[in-house]
């Protein structure tokens, strides 16, 4: 997208009209935070516990401390 803007100098807005992407797709900057930690702590419970379903993984975490879901 940069090259196409810089190389053959089009706006951004012409370069994503012939990319047939929005302009929004873009400037998008994600606001996820990093969540190795919780990723890591997964993987360990699930493979401590291989019976335990996404359920009981979910409260073993949440009793480690973790913030699983923030809508919740």
């Amino acid at each position: 997208m940069v090259h196409l803007c810089e190389a053959h100098g089009v706006s951004q807005r012409r370069a994503c009209d012939v990319l047939h992407i929005g302009r929004s797709l873009v400037r998008y900057l994600s606001r996820r935070g990093d969540d190795n930690d919780l990723r890591d702590t997964i993987k360990r419970v699930s493979t401590e516990r291989r019976r335990f379903g996404r359920r009981r993984i979910h409260v073993m975490i949440v009793r480690e401390g973790f913030e699983v879901n923030h809508r919740q």
